[in-house]
């Protein structure tokens, strides 16, 4: 006759224990990766000026169509913001800048998260949200290309 398996459980009589957290250092791991590679991309940025013709490619939507695509100014505006110009980089992408600055909040409240919660990215849109901001960049795509937004452009 055997004897009935021991499974994972907990043994008669005993509380279950409660689920093993990774150390914070590890569950900063992803966020950690992604500030790794968005600072290297950053220090280029600042170091090679986008401004000086030849260092990075044109937009193909700009070379084919002379229309301004919503990220174009964006290299110009962050080698602007990380010099410190704030002026000249809204000048260079004005949709570009606040995304940056919200892209920089989303990541502290992901780090936080990950230390806390053991919990992943904090952003869960709907689709509402996502229609919201796609019309966003599309009326400040159309505005750009317009006489009147030419303050847009960068």
């Amino acid at each position: 006759m055997r004897e009935p398996a021991s499974g994972p459980g907990p043994a008669p009589g005993r509380a279950a224990a409660p689920p093993v957290r990774r150390p914070s250092l590890r569950r900063l791991g992803v966020p950690l990766g992604v500030a790794a590679g968005l600072g290297a991309a950053a220090a280029l940025v600042a170091a090679v000026d986008p401004n000086e013709p030849g260092h990075y490619p044109v937009c193909p939507l700009l070379r084919h169509t002379g229309l301004l695509c919503p990220a174009c100014g964006g290299l110009r505006g962050l080698h602007a913001l990380l010099h410190g110009d704030l002026a000249t980089a809204l000048r260079a992408n004005a949709l570009a800048v606040p995304g940056y600055a919200a892209f920089a909040v989303l990541w502290a409240v992901w780090c936080v998260r990950a230390v806390r919660h053991d919990g992943g990215m904090p952003l869960a849109l709907r689709p509402v949200h996502w229609w919201g901001i796609g019309l966003l960049v599309l009326a400040f795509t159309v505005v750009r290309n317009l006489p009147c937004g030419a303050f847009l452009t960068p």
